[in-house]
């Protein structure tokens, strides 16, 4: 088993685990869980300074325009637009549509 993303978020009242489906395969979640597959991540190259604002807009924005369902994931230096499999190819269009260059699938 071999995944090139794996998030764990845990607050007070949840706790999300999201990974590629090869690893979501081969696991067995708990009866109860909620388990959604068919989502393939975009990558917003970073680092982008703290100080910089509208980035994860900018890139959303077109999506939501688009009505193109999103989830988000970001990292220190990276953020992860997560699209559902069948919406892929009109999110790239919308995406190159407000001029986002070399937008492609990271898993």
């Amino acid at each position: 088993m071999k995944s090139e993303f794996f998030c764990v978020m845990r607050t007070r009242d949840e706790l999300s685990i999201v990974c590629a489906d090869d690893i979501c395969s081969a696991v067995h979640p708990p009866a109860g869980a909620s388990v959604e597959r068919g989502w393939l991540a975009l990558k917003l190259e970073g680092p982008f300074p703290f100080s910089l604002t509208g980035v994860l807009a900018s890139f959303v924005q077109p999506l939501a325009e688009a009505q193109i369902p999103i989830f988000a994931i970001s990292t220190f230096d990276t953020d992860y637009i997560l699209i559902k499999c069948e919406n892929i190819e009109p999110a790239v269009s919308a995406l190159g549509a407000a001029g986002h260059e070399q937008v492609r699938k990271t898993f």
